[in-house]
């Protein structure tokens, strides 16, 4: 068992600290949110005044934080935590960011001998409480050796997918295909019910036909179609639009860097996009069947 600090507990890093610490690992928390720092303590963890204060003593670092800059901001600089960590230290962040950041962070936090993996999730709200992630991995093989048994903690599938910045690569192309296929089988369902059919019945035809997706699988789109998801308690409590689109434009920014075709990845940020500037930013991805079936 090893003595991890936690930062970030938004939708996804409260439940991944909760099972890391059902794992039994000892766990100290910190996020600017103080009632989730509180259900975690209520669960168990310690915490501390400050994420530098809370990383003291600590075995390895996991962050889970929304968006590049915060990455930079927690890390980088005099006051970051690369600064304050002992060599060593495996640090390893599984938030959602611009390879070249990732790379960033890896090659300063190499300066001062730390063992640093980019891990970005796949799995949403549900596999982050159920500890079913896919977590896919960018560093060198002893780095990811050292951090996969805690990851298991949290996950299922634990990919290492290459160098530094690959796991960033990898996730982004993934979530680009996730926002096509959820954009695509939204569309496909409100097709459907403006010609009479029933959405539940149409999902039980195209999960078992060609059409069948991860979305109508798991995460159907339309109301009270599917238990358990988003869309059936008003689209909260899931992976954000705000979310998707960030990640929807990291995936757009890379194809300009490598000279990449992305027709419907660049349709799919648009449509995303216009979903978020219309109000919808901090619900779930799902919502985007709005679009399609205004309430």
């Amino acid at each position: 068992m090893a003595k991890i600090t936690f930062i970030g507990l938004g939708n996804m890093g409260a439940p991944m600290a909760a099972n890391l610490l059902k794992a039994g690992h000892d766990v100290t928390v910190f996020d600017l949110s103080r009632p989730a720092v509180e259900a975690l303590v209520a669960e168990g963890a310690r915490t501390a005044d400050s994420g530098k204060a809370a990383a003291e003593g600590a075995e390895c670092v996991i962050t889970m934080l929304p968006a590049g800059k915060h990455v930079e901001a927690v890390y980088l600089g005099d006051d970051g935590l690369l600064a304050a960590l002992p060599a060593g230290t495996l640090v390893i962040d599984s938030s959602t960011i611009a390879p070249e950041t990732a790379r960033n962070v890896a090659e300063q936090a190499a300066e001062r001998k730390l063992a640093f993996i980019d891990a970005p999730v796949s799995g949403g709200v549900g596999g982050a409480k159920a500890g079913t992630l896919t977590f896919i991995c960018g560093g060198d093989a002893s780095t990811f050796g050292k951090a996969k048994p805690i990851l298991e903690g949290m996950g299922k599938n634990i990919f290492h997918a290459g160098p530094h910045g690959a796991g960033q690569v990898a996730k982004i192309c993934n979530n680009m295909l996730l926002a096509i296929l959820m954009a695509g089988t939204s569309e496909a369902l409100a097709l459907g019910a403006k010609n009479g059919l029933d959405p539940a019945v149409l999902s039980e035809i195209m999960k078992q036909s060609s059409g069948g997706n991860w979305a109508l699988n798991v995460y159907n789109p339309w109301p009270g179609v599917m238990e358990g998801v988003p869309a059936s308690r008003d689209y909260q409590g899931g992976f954000l639009v705000n979310l998707m689109a960030k990640d929807l434009g990291l995936a757009f920014d890379n194809a300009v860097t490598n000279q990449a075709s992305i027709p419907m990845g660049s349709l799919a940020r648009n449509l995303f996009q216009l979903h978020a500037g219309q109000g919808n930013g901090e619900l779930d991805f799902s919502s985007i069947l709005r679009l399609y079936k205004p309430e």
